[in-house]
């Protein structure tokens, strides 16, 4: 049976009238291309919307903190462009279930993989700005991840809270954090809340509009706590 997308679906929940051919082509992943005679692949337009995205949002970055160092400003750029970041975004769209995939793929949960979400919603991008211009792929990306870039923002030196409350754990000698997450909320606009247990026990929580910043948030709790109470100790 050949895997058909509802594109009218999918363009829907875009809010960007891209032509079936362009969205298709956006779609179509290598796995699937080398099953079905060497079919054009996403790669190129993939190439072109991490182009785009990384320039809208270091624009963005640039323009709206401009007291803050250049250290700073790359480091929440890599904070919203990464792979996680455009995963979680591929899947509050619903974008894995429209993705061609190979058989292969299809076998192994390629639908959702972080990889395969992240490379897909990079073309889908690049179809955006190729087909309906830059000022749509603009808004696009503003719309999806700019609330990203002001929650990283909040957290400054923080950004890496997961590897603070890692390592703090390993001094003390307690087991390696594990993170559970909920959400709540529709697919376009899901809101996240995270637990981290130690020893089954939660040593903190929090919330935010990605599962990432959310593990964060609830890790920066945790540490805050920990370091806190020792120090009390002192």
């Amino acid at each position: 049976m050949t895997f058909d997308p509802d594109l009218a679906r999918l363009t829907a929940v875009l809010g960007e009238p891209v032509p079936d051919d362009v969205l298709r082509l956006a779609l179509t992943h290598r796995s699937y291309s080398y099953e079905n005679g060497q079919l054009p692949t996403n790669e190129r337009l993939e190439f072109l919307g991490d182009a785009v995205l990384g320039l809208v949002v270091t624009e963005y970055l640039y323009r709206t903190y401009p007291d803050e160092t250049e250290g700073f400003l790359a480091k929440v750029r890599a904070a919203v462009v990464n792979a996680a970041a455009l995963a979680d975004v591929a899947r509050s769209l619903g974008l894995g279930s429209h993705i061609y995939v190979g058989r292969g793929e299809e076998s192994t949960g390629g639908r959702d993989k972080t990889s395969i979400l992240a490379d897909t919603l990079e073309a889908v991008l690049g179809a955006i700005f190729l087909s309906l211009g830059s000022g749509r792929a603009r808004a696009f990306i503003e719309s999806h991840f700019i609330p990203l870039v002001h929650d990283s923002a909040e957290m400054g030196a923080g950004l890496d809270w997961k590897t603070s409350l890692q390592e703090v754990a390993a001094e003390r000698g307690r087991s390696s954090p594990e993170y559970r997450v909920t959400w709540t909320g529709p697919e376009h606009a899901k809101h996240f809340s995270a637990e981290v247990w130690m020893d089954d026990e939660c040593v903190g929580t929090g919330e935010g509009t990605s599962k990432k910043i959310a593990e964060q948030r609830a890790a920066a709790h945790a540490y805050e706590k920990m370091t806190s109470s020792h120090a009390g100790r002192a």
